[in-house]
């Protein structure tokens, strides 16, 4: 592949506004005052000061992870065996044996103690953590603390003498579209490498399986290996912390996700204090499309539609009702459920929010309370016994801390399976994680304390008929045990 050097007018725009901020520090030019180059002299400059100011606080991390499988005889390989019995047999044999995997990343480090953010994907089950940083030095990591549903970790290196080089926080609800962004990071481990590009898009959802969606995109090359990397703005502070691509081919089609700072922040102070919690809102919706729009005569489709409240939330004692479109959050705009979601939990727990409120065509502002996901119903989780279909399951009531938990919406109520025992009754009758428990032998279950008197009673007899709800669904099935 021959590679060339392709001038754009993202470069040319990122020298612009280096030259209008001068050397005290290149501020952020304000949007009337984005323009493009008017001189030869403005064009030809570099973004290399930029690049030094930074690059020394972006990391590589290398991780190993120790996996235990069981050896298979060549025997097992041969492909008349596998036309027969495929896989199934051929791990029941051999010796238990340990292999070690090798992954790569990016980090930034965030202060001069050596504490440095990256993905969770990135060192999720690592054994081992070691970091290099940009001038070859080495450490040794520990694991402060790692959120899978924001993507995100807080390591720390060990045997720190002196003051590291940190980027600062920048703000990400600052950040505009076609803002001039650069992207540094350890892309398929070649070493480190530093990319430049605009803001695509912002406020991304459905990207990854994360929770908390409303990435920053960009179109600088981001690549495996740059995952945990930085993703800085033009006055050389910390926007974003690059996660995700979307990619058919394995490498950088110029669509490349980062977690926003703010999410960022929120995180690693948490993770540090071993207390991550996020507020909750207590209520869903959806978005407002354009027949939802017309009917509700809106003058374009925005916002989020609350189609239900759940009583006692800070949404409830903050004044919101259903049928109210929200639209922004302390003056943040929001068009759809993943972003209000976004907004809350960015918020501080001490404070409160400002929801902006569209009301039967009239606009209104109301204060919310901001508190976490509560612990009402309480849990009782339980492992099923006995002779039943449900033998070998881990149940649980739902609540709004249980669903915020697991992802799932925070008004979700009833007996839900977290779990199943291999070989278990259970999994015999196919339930799955994340169903739902309706009915039981005609009888309503609405807690765990219910299923078990039921369960309890019904195994004097051999038949059972059971009703669970999964997908939206409400699925029925009879057993004969």
């Amino acid at each position: 592949m021959q590679a060339r050097w392709i001038p754009t007018i993202f470069t040319i725009a990122a020298t612009c506004l280096m030259v209008i901020a001068g050397p005290a520090g290149m501020a952020h030019a304000q949007s009337e005052d984005r323009r493009l180059p008017t001189s030869d002299t403005e064009i030809k400059m570099s973004l290399s000061p930029l690049v030094k100011q930074t690059a020394p606080a972006v990391v590589n991390i290398y991780t190993k992870k120790v996996v235990s499988e069981r050896a298979r005889s060549p025997f097992f390989n041969d492909p008349f065996f596998k036309q027969f019995f495929g896989d199934r047999l051929g791990g029941a044999f051999g010796a238990p044996r340990q292999r070690v995997e090798r992954s790569l990343g990016s980090g930034v480090i965030v202060s001069g103690d050596g504490t440095i953010v990256t993905n969770h994907h990135v060192i999720n089950g690592a054994s081992e953590i070691r970091v290099v940083l940009h001038d070859n030095r080495e450490f040794d990591a520990d694991l402060v603390g790692s959120d899978e549903r924001t993507d995100l970790a807080v390591l720390k290196l060990r045997d720190v003498e002196n003051e590291l080089p940190a980027i600062k926080f920048g703000d990400s609800d600052a950040v505009e579209v076609g803002d001039l962004v650069l992207a540094i990071g350890n892309p398929f481990g070649v070493g480190q490498t530093v990319t430049s590009g605009i803001v695509s898009a912002l406020a991304r959802a459905g990207v990854t399986g994360q929770d908390y969606q409303s990435f920053i995109q960009t179109d600088a090359a981001i690549n495996p290996g740059n995952s945990g990397g930085a993703l800085i703005d033009i006055d050389g502070k910390l926007i974003g912390v690059n996660s995700a691509i979307f990619t058919k081919s394995g490498g950088s089609n110029g669509i490349g996700f980062a977690v926003p700072v703010n999410m960022v922040k929120v995180v690693m102070r948490g993770l540090i204090s071993g207390d991550l919690r996020r507020p909750w809102l207590g209520a869903a919706g959806q978005g407002v499309t354009a027949d939802l729009a017309s009917s509700l005569e809106l003058d374009r489709p925005h916002g989020v539609l609350i189609s239900e409240i759940r009583d006692g939330s800070p949404a409830e004692r903050g004044g919101l009702h259903t049928g109210d479109v929200v639209v922004a959050v302390n003056g943040l705009a929001v068009d759809n459920p993943n972003e209000l979601k976004f907004r809350i939990a960015t918020l501080e727990l001490t404070g409160g929010a400002r929801l902006s409120v569209l009301r039967q065509g009239k606009s209104i502002d109301l204060a919310m309370p901001l508190e976490v996901a509560p612990e009402t119903p309480a849990r009782d989780e339980s492992i099923v016994e006995g002779t039943n279909p449900f033998s070998g399951a881990k149940i649980a009531n739902m609540n709004p801390a249980l669903a915020d938990e697991l992802g799932v919406p925070t008004l979700s109520e009833g007996v839900v399976v977290l779990a199943i025992a291999r070989d278990s009754l259970a999994r015999r009758a196919r339930l799955q994680p994340g169903d739902y428990i309706v009915d039981v032998n005609g009888e309503t279950i609405e807690s765990v304390a219910r299923l078990k008197e039921v369960v309890k009673a019904g195994e004097r007899g051999r038949n059972w008929k059971i009703a669970v709800k999964r997908d939206g669904k409400v699925l029925n099935a009879e057993f004969t045990l």
